[in-house]
């Protein structure tokens, strides 16, 4: 295995993340300025002893360079919006976050579909704290969500998660691969008018991962299909789902992505290269806007090739 062709699962991502639990007591006892000044150090040292995630935040952040005329803070900037969105996360199921900071762009399009008993699929990224969602579907009974994830690489941050709140781990559903019985489980909760997430932007925890190229700040990446299998078994209304933060205010973004979709047998590949790039597109829209929001900290690329099944990070 040479670095390059890690897989996203196989790197050891969140590693600093075991002193946030000091950091965290830090921002809730004195505030988000002391938080950063203990938080930078930490960083430092991360950036300093982690090459690969660096090399890795240094060529995204060269691509994005390409589409702008400003100058593009550099890794360690990257690197500390990653902590803010953690402390985030935390503050959220400590139950320190304001709400009320917290916009919604097209949030009518998951209200009416909702108050109309239909459910759909919602494809998001890993872009912002999607974990607003999550805090915001708890508070209205009308929407409910299940969160696809793969979390076995991160059980130490969301055990960190479940002690704050509990409630944190109650919609999120551990998916390696997509089972039948998974599928029907997703159709029942769908037919009931409730709503899937999957991300679209990394690539499934597989030694043979089934992706579509698509264009992406100037160069082909692969990109999952599975969430448009899904979409393809679910027969639903598809949307996506973006997250970003402009200073001291939030903003989940929701987009019609496709009525439905169908994937034909003839020309599947096709179908799924035209999905991804239309995903794709909108994932480099709100990426340029919050160009350090964006936390993928691999070679994003370059197909990848899994160590083994599940490892930890």
């Amino acid at each position: 295995m040479t670095a390059r062709s890690l897989h996203w699962a196989s790197i050891n991502e969140i590693s600093f993340v075991g002193g946030m639990r000091l950091l965290f007591w830090i921002a809730r006892m004195f505030g988000r300025w002391p938080f950063r000044v203990v938080l930078y150090p930490v960083l430092g040292w991360y950036v300093l002893s982690k090459p690969r995630p660096r090399r890795a935040s240094q060529a995204y952040l060269r691509r994005v360079a390409g589409y702008t005329s400003n100058a593009m803070p550099g890794v360690l900037r990257h690197f500390a919006a990653f902590g803010e969105s953690i402390l985030d996360k935390m503050l959220l199921w400590g139950g320190l976050f304001k709400l009320d900071t917290v916009d919604l762009h097209g949030g009518e399009l998951i209200t009416d579909a909702a108050a109309a008993g239909r459910g759909g699929l919602l494809i998001c990224a890993h872009l912002g704290n999607l974990e607003l969602c999550r805090v915001l579907s708890r508070q209205r009974r009308d929407i409910k969500m299940t969160v696809l994830v793969h979390t076995k690489h991160a059980q130490a941050f969301n055990d960190m998660l479940a002690r704050l709140n509990p409630e944190s781990q109650l919609n999120l559903m551990q998916v390696t691969e997509m089972s039948p019985a998974t599928a029907i489980l997703l159709s029942e909760r769908v037919a009931r008018g409730e709503f899937v997430v999957i991300a679209g932007d990394r690539v499934p925890v597989s030694h043979n991962p089934r992706v579509a190229l698509a264009d992406f700040m100037g160069a082909p990446a692969p990109f999952p299909v599975g969430p448009y299998v899904l979409a393809n078994i679910l027969q639903c209304p598809v949307f996506l789902l973006f997250s970003i933060r402009d200073g001291r205010r939030s903003s989940l973004y929701f987009e019609a992505f496709r009525d439905a979709v169908r994937i034909p047998r003839q020309g599947r590949d096709a179908a799924f290269q035209q999905l991804a790039g239309d995903y794709a597109r909108r994932l480099e829209h709100y990426c340029l806007r919050a160009p350090l929001q964006w936390f993928n900290f691999y070679d994003f690329w370059h197909l990848p090739q899994l160590e083994r099944s599940d490892a930890p990070r």
